[in-house]
């Protein structure tokens, strides 16, 4: 795979051990999005959920990226567990003596107490989700980083494949009760085993500038950053693509999880994710074995295109089959997407600036999310469900397209297709890709010193 000689253990054991604690993040994200939408019936509710959680992701992916620069890297992962952990038992202890009356009302100051808890939890692990790539930068041979960055987005679909299972199955089975139980095992067993992992010399420590200028640790370095986002030809037109993808997202997280609940149970919603998740896995073994090819910009906007159009596509009918088989075509090309973005950013950006640079495009493509998860989900919620239930929407295209709640829903994700494909064919003829392009083939690859 071109791991360099005598790291490629290490590579592995960062690898399975970021898959612990992904699978426990990712459990008790879907969980407590699946607990609050099943106690509270509230699209509203789960749709601020989504928001505020990408609001904080974005607004601390600068911060993240500056701790991952300037301190021991295997450190970092370490603090970011504990925090997780200690957050998760102080969820554990306020669920155990709230009353569960409490937690079904949408406006209950308890639920968003439990609800930000958890949520803080999860974030602390983003700081992983930075510190890995700069990682795969240290240990892995310049040419074959594509493919490493693959076998990180195959972990990231077996943790969605374990976690969508477990998750719907424990709601189910005990509220909230057995997730917590479960994350404080798991975190608590990942902090041992990452203690054991040996770093090779000079891998995880803070990096070193190698232009002489640096800044101390307790800042974030806005300006340093910004400044090597815009020496690079056709950076920001990357980050800005990526956040533009990123819109997606955000109506994915406001509106899927009511929508596919509405056609199935929460156990049944579980395994469905789980057979999903299958094909985050197939797509990153793709790209382990293949490679993105010469051009991994030109292939981040073509899986916009799939991703939009798959958007378009499967809220035509109320079907479950329509809506596997879009949805697993859509898990299928979005690692192509996040291992083409870390190559890219693997290669042109200076080592000792790359968490800095890789918190700042977190934190500038997450910001797009919150921004459609806040605006549909009160807007679906009170105009195109009423429109889509017993409104014009339903006498006029009812007799095809269907008419109740989830139709209100299908028809937000039709008109988000259509923008987003628009939106994407005039990317593909703007300068910026061009410029990007060309500079990605031009690159000296960055060192790690």
């Amino acid at each position: 795979m071109g791991v360099i000689r005598g790291h490629v253990r290490v590579f592995y054991q960062l690898l399975i051990n970021t898959l612990l604690v992904s699978v426990t993040n990712y459990t008790v994200w879907f969980a407590i999005t699946f607990y609050t939408y099943l106690e509270t019936r509230s699209v509203f509710a789960t749709g601020v959920i989504s928001g505020v959680f990408l609001v904080m992701t974005a607004l601390t992916g600068i911060w993240f990226g500056s701790l991952v620069d300037h301190r021991p890297k295997k450190l970092m992962m370490q603090i970011s567990a504990g925090v997780s952990l200690t957050l998760y038992a102080v969820a554990l202890a306020l669920y155990l003596v709230i009353p569960h009356e409490e937690f079904r009302d949408p406006a209950s100051v308890p639920l968003w107490i439990l609800i930000v808890l958890l949520m803080v939890g999860v974030i602390a692990g983003n700081i992983r989700t930075i510190a890995l790539p700069t990682m795969v930068t240290a240990l892995i041979e310049d040419g074959t980083r594509d493919r490493a960055n693959g076998l990180v987005g195959t972990a990231t679909g077996v943790s969605f494949l374990v976690t969508s299972v477990i998750s719907g199955l424990l709601v189910a089975l005990g509220g909230m009760l057995w997730v917590l139980v479960a994350a404080l095992v798991v975190l608590g067993l990942s902090i041992v085993h990452l203690g054991l992992v040996r770093m090779p010399p000079g891998a995880s420590e803070a990096a070193a500038p190698t232009d002489g200028v640096d800044v101390p640790t307790s800042r974030i370095d806005l300006r340093g950053t910004m400044r090597v986002i815009a020496a690079v030809p056709g950076l920001s037109a990357l980050i800005v693509f990526s956040a533009f993808n990123n819109l997606l997202g955000g109506i994915f997280m406001a509106l899927l999880d009511a929508y596919g609940l509405s056609m199935m149970s929460v156990q049944g919603w579980g395994l469905l994710w789980g057979v999903l998740s299958t094909g985050f896995i197939v797509g990153g073994l793709l790209i382990s074995r293949t490679g993105l090819g010469s051009n991994p910009v030109r292939l981040l906007l073509m899986v916009n295109v799939v991703c939009w159009g798959v958007t378009l596509l499967f809220p035509l009918r109320d079907s479950v089959i329509w809506l596997t088989a879009g949805l697993y075509l859509y898990m299928l090309v979005v690692p192509y997407a996040e291992a083409a973005e870390q190559t890219i950013l693997q290669k042109v950006v200076p080592y000792e600036r790359q968490g800095r640079v890789f918190g700042f495009a977190q934190s500038v493509e997450q910001a797009a999310s919150p921004l459609t998860a806040f605006l549909i989900s009160p807007i679906a919620q009170f105009v195109f469900i009423p429109y889509m239930t017993d409104g014009a929407g339903a006498r006029l295209i009812g007799d095809w397209f269907g008419t109740g709640a989830a139709r209100g829903l299908a028809l937000v994700f039709v008109l988000t297709g259509v923008v987003g494909l628009i939106a994407t064919a005039i990317a593909l003829r703007s300068r910026p890709y061009r410029r990007l392009s060309e500079r990605y083939v031009t690159a000296e690859p960055a060192v790690t010193g």
